[in-house]
């Protein structure tokens, strides 16, 4: 039992840190959304929904760093691994954002390929890729980080960031 537990706490410690990052920033995102969409009808995502979201984000972040592709350059330049993973999350969130959008449609049109087309008819680009943009930051600021401290150690990311910082000798 306390073997259990002690792997709950582990799996706990290590998605909160994603799990929280995606929290506040989707709640970003549908914040902008919001404001976007002030006065045309469509109504925005909960915050249950976004809580939701960030979990399973949380999750899947973890799941793609045990995959071998995602981790490519392991021997090259940080900026490697930032702009690999930066691509492949940003795939997957495009994928999410616009499935997302479908099945709103879907269940409007009575069907996936209707409301697939009543989607691609009635979808406001720029509002989508404005929300694509954001996200693409979003997920590169989280890349970024996420590779600095895999690099410096977790310990001494809190160091720098919490204190106490190292006493300098000159």
């Amino acid at each position: 039992m306390n073997r259990v537990l002690a792997k709950l706490k582990e799996e706990f410690w290590a998605i909160l840190p994603p799990t929280l990052y995606f929290f506040v920033a989707l709640h970003l995102v549908v914040l902008i959304r919001v404001l976007m969409l002030e006065g045309t009808g469509i109504r925005a995502t909960t915050s249950v929904s976004v809580a939701l979201a960030a979990l399973i984000l949380g999750k899947a972040v973890l799941i793609a760093d045990l995959l071998p592709v995602i981790n490519r350059y392991p021997e090259k330049p940080l900026v490697y691994n930032v702009v690999w993973k930066t691509l492949l999350y940003q795939l997957i969130a495009a994928a999410v954002h616009y499935a997302e959008r479908l099945v709103d449609f879907a269940r409007q049109a009575g069907g996936v390929v209707a409301g697939n087309e009543k989607l691609l008819a009635e979808i406001i680009w720029p509002h989508f890729w404005a929300i694509q943009i954001l996200l693409f930051l979003l997920i590169l600021m989280y890349c970024t980080l996420h590779e600095l401290v895999r690099l410096i150690g977790k310990d001494k990311a809190k160091q720098l960031f919490f204190g106490p910082l190292p006493s300098r000798t000159v």
